[in-house]
């Protein structure tokens, strides 16, 4: 095996083992990580978002699906964080880790149909701009 080979086979096994911490910090299930992260390793986009993360600690956001990064889905997960902070129950569920997860997951599953999503972030805005809401 060649040098090139061993250092990606290490690095991958680094980010699977990253997934699954990530996981387990956002209280998903070993079985959940497996199953994602078999997911992500079929997407070179995702995996180089994931990999960057991983390694600088913010966002690469280069990587687009229908024109949309992750940080714009990000952007639109926030939005639905905020929502649940008027809900004391539920704020726990909403971790960083959770949120930076399934935005990873909506671009997977954004490659495989992209309509749905693009609809949603172009209709679910956030509520803090002028004409959101219609004055009475």
């Amino acid at each position: 095996m060649d040098t090139q080979t061993i250092q990606l086979e290490k690095a991958m096994q680094t980010l699977e083992t990253y997934i699954h911490q990530l996981s387990a910090r956002a209280g998903e299930s070993e079985e959940y990580a497996a199953a994602f992260w078999n997911r992500i390793k079929m997407s070179q986009g995702v995996l180089k978002e994931l990999a960057y993360y991983h390694d600088y600690g913010k966002f690469w956001g280069q990587y687009k699906v229908a024109g949309y990064s992750l940080t714009d889905i990000l952007v639109w997960q926030v939005d639905h964080f905020k929502a649940y902070l008027d809900r004391h129950e539920e704020v726990n569920r909403w971790k960083p880790e959770r949120l930076f997860l399934h935005s990873l997951d909506v671009m997977l599953q954004m490659e495989q149909d992209p309509a749905p999503y693009v609809a949603k972030l172009q209709g679910e805005t956030g509520t803090d701009f002028v004409g959101k809401f219609k004055e009475f």
